[in-house]
């Protein structure tokens, strides 16, 4: 793409975002976009944000299981940036027309203690790192209309919309992180049941993939921010007075209610 498409994108990403309505795809207006282009026009739309006023607290990783990654077409999770006006408390209501077509789903937090930056990191590295890890719910939200490719979701801050923490804080040496199950309630119905294995055999992976993802570009994971691991479950729509819970065992339970 060229400097002015990738401008055009940008302008018509921060439009919808404040609008809350869908706008075209990017892929249906610049069919020769590429992945990198994707990652500019994500970089971008953060840039400007950060520069009117919204706080950088974190990163988002997505398409951590290998189903997602077939289903897009793609050999890799990929990532968008978290900002503080995500935040949204446990147990909160949020009002449903603040996003164009949410969705949820169900993964672990982690907060950094320590920086992390590539190369080289792995999964000691990133639980040496790790402070805690917390349950949390994630909202999803597409901002480009159908069909999305997963050049659409990527210039789309990989869908980034609202975090959700709650339950148990836990150091992450004190517990099998794999191991760590989780069941996904819209009202009363169970929707998804998953294991944090789901994510790259341990959500801890998710993490370092992202520190040696950024090192080309210089970016270093900080310390105090927050990282959503990935998703160990399918996306739940949520729709209207729909109330979602996450419910993570001993580590507790997670929820949001969509007014």
């Amino acid at each position: 793409m060229k400097d002015t498409e990738r401008e055009a994108a940008v302008e018509r990403l921060l439009k919808a975002n404040e609008d809350k309505r869908q706008a075209l795809r990017p892929s249906a207006t610049w069919p020769e976009i590429t992945i990198d282009d994707a990652y500019a026009i994500s970089s971008e739309v953060a840039r400007r944000r950060k520069a009117a006023g919204a706080k950088l607290i974190g990163h988002k990783i997505g398409l951590t299981s290998m189903a997602m990654q077939r289903a897009s077409k793609i050999d890799e999770p990929d990532y968008g940036y978290l900002f503080d006006d995500m935040l949204i408390e446990n147990g909160a209501k949020v009002a449903h027309s603040n996003y164009c077509a949410p969705r949820v789903e169900l993964e672990l937090t982690f907060i950094l203690g320590e920086a992390l930056e590539g190369p080289g990191i792995g999964l000691v590295e990133v639980l040496r790192a790790t402070e805690y890890v917390v349950p949390s719910i994630e909202i999803i939200d597409a901002r480009v209309d159908e069909p999305r490719r997963i050049f659409d979701t990527i210039a789309d801050n990989g869908a980034a919309a609202g975090i959700v923490l709650g339950g148990k804080a836990v150091r992450p040496l004190d517990i099998n992180l794999s191991r760590v199950g989780g069941v996904l309630y819209r009202n009363a119905d169970i929707e998804e049941t998953g294991l944090a294995a789901g994510v790259l055999g341990n959500p801890a992976m998710g993490i370092a993939w992202l520190a040696n993802k950024l090192a080309p570009f210089g970016t270093v994971l900080e310390r105090g921010h927050m990282m959503l691991s990935g998703s160990f479950v399918r996306p739940v729509w949520a729709k209207p007075n729909d109330t979602i819970r996450a419910d993570f065992g001993e580590l507790g339970s997670v929820s949001v209610q969509f007014v």
